[in-house]
């Protein structure tokens, strides 16, 4: 049975989609920093927050509020890790021409 309707497991899977959706442009956008497991780990994250769309009804507060937990964890950690791969792509593109003098 496929129920979909407005809850806070809507929001959920909106924001786990917007950060797969942002991974998977990045490769578009700035293709130096885009790893070839970021498809994957993309994936994984829109089959989840579609499930999260069509299922999310089933869940009790606690179920939801574990979802929520670990989202929060998820999306700053993305986000932190694109971060530092921009950090260490400018440090080490900056590092090569000096030397080589």
């Amino acid at each position: 049975m496929i129920n979909i309707i407005f809850e806070p497991n809507i929001l959920l899977a909106f924001f786990v989609s917007f950060g797969m959706l942002f991974l998977y442009f990045l490769r578009i956008v700035r293709p130096e920093i885009a790893r070839d497991q970021d498809i994957f780990f993309a994936t994984l994250g829109l089959l989840y927050s579609s499930i999260l769309v069509i299922h999310g009804w089933r869940l009790d507060p606690i179920l939801l509020f574990s979802q929520v937990l670990i989202t929060s964890i998820l999306l700053p950690t993305c986000w932190e890790n694109i971060r530092l791969r921009l950090i260490s792509y400018v440090f080490f593109n900056s590092r090569l021409p000096n030397q080589s003098e």
